[in-house]
C-alpha cells in the first residue's frame, strides 16, 4: 500500500522521501533527513514533480512514490547548464532599470505600464490591470526572447524549459488557502527570481505592490508553479 505524504506528515515514509528528493533531485536541494514534512520538503516535491512532469500539488502519491523508486532523473536545468543558454539572464538587468515604476492612483495612467501591456495580445489601457506577465514579456522582448504573449500569470507554468532555482529564472507562484493547503491558480503571480531562501521567494517583478520592485513571498502563504527558463528557439 502506497503511503500518501503531505504537508504534517511524519515518521519513517518522509526520511526516505527526503532521502530520495536529495539523491535525485538536482541541485540538491540538500534537505534534513528528520522525517518532518514541511515547506521546504513540499517544494522539493514540487520542483521533482515539475521536472519529471508529474501533477504539481506537493503531496507524494501513487505517481511521485514510483518516479522517485524508480530513480527517474529530473530534467531541470542547473546553474552550470544555463551558462551556455542567456548567461547572466540580461533581461535582469532590463528588469532592475524598471524599479520605481508605479501605477499612478486615481485618474491617469503610468504610461510605461501601458507599454508593459503592449507586450501582450490584452494589451489592456489601464495600469490597475494586473501587469506581473505583461512585465515578465516586455522585459523578455526587450532582449530579444518571445515570452508568452499573455497576461496571466499562469501562462509561464509550461513556457521554455524547467529550471533550477537559480537567479533570473521566470518563477511562477500563487497563494495558499493555509487551511487546506490547496492551491488558487487564478491568484497566481509571476516574476523573476531574485533568491529561493528556506522561507521565501525572492522576486524582481511587476505589480508588486503597485510597482516594479523586488518583494520577499513567505512559502507559508504561496506555493510554487515552476522555475522556467527560455529555450534558444524562442530567441526572437
Amino acid at each position: 500500500m502506497v503511503v500518501l505524504l503531505k504537508v504534517g506528515s511524519r515518521g519513517a515514509e518522509v526520511a526516505r522521501l527526503q532521502e530520495l528528493l536529495n539523491k535525485h533531485l538536482q541541485p540538491s536541494p540538500r534537505l534534513k533527513i528528520d522525517g518532518l514534512f514541511g515547506s521546504r520538503t513540499e517544494a522539493a516535491v514540487r520542483y521533482y514533480q515539475i521536472a519529471v512532469g508529474i501533477g504539481i500539488d506537493g503531496v507524494v502519491g501513487d505517481r511521485t512514490w514510483s518516479a522517485l523508486k524508480m530513480g527517474l532523473l529530473t530534467e531541470l536545468a542547473s546553474q552550470r547548464e544555463l551558462c551556455g543558454n542567456f548567461c547572466n539572464a540580461p533581461w535582469m538587468e532590463v528588469a532592475r532599470k524598471e524599479i520605481g515604476q508605479d501605477e499612478i492612483a486615481g485618474i491617469g495612467d503610468n504610461p510605461r505600464i501601458l507599454t508593459y501591456h503592449a507586450s501582450t495580445a490584452l494589451r489592456a489601457s489601464t495600469d490597475e490591470t494586473p501587469w506581473c506577465s505583461s512585465f515578465v514579456n516586455w522585459c523578455l522582448k526587450e532582449v530579444g526572447i518571445l515570452g508568452t504573449n499573455s497576461a496571466a500569470a499562469t501562462s509561464w507554468v509550461h513556457w521554455g524549459k524547467a529550471s533550477a532555482p537559480v537567479g533570473g529564472a521566470i518563477t511562477i507562484i500563487c497563494s495558499i488557502d493555509v487551511v487546506s493547503r490547496s492551491f488558487s491558480p487564478s491568484r497566481g503571480h509571476v516574476g523573476f527570481l531574485v533568491e529561493d531562501s528556506c522561507s521565501h521567494y525572492n522576486l524582481l517583478g511587476g505589480n508588486q505592490r503597485n510597482s516594479v520592485k523586488k518583494s520577499m513571498y513567505p512559502k507559508s502563504s504561496w506555493g510554487l508553479l515552476g522555475h522556467r527558463w527560455p529555450r534558444e528557439e524562442e530567441q526572437i
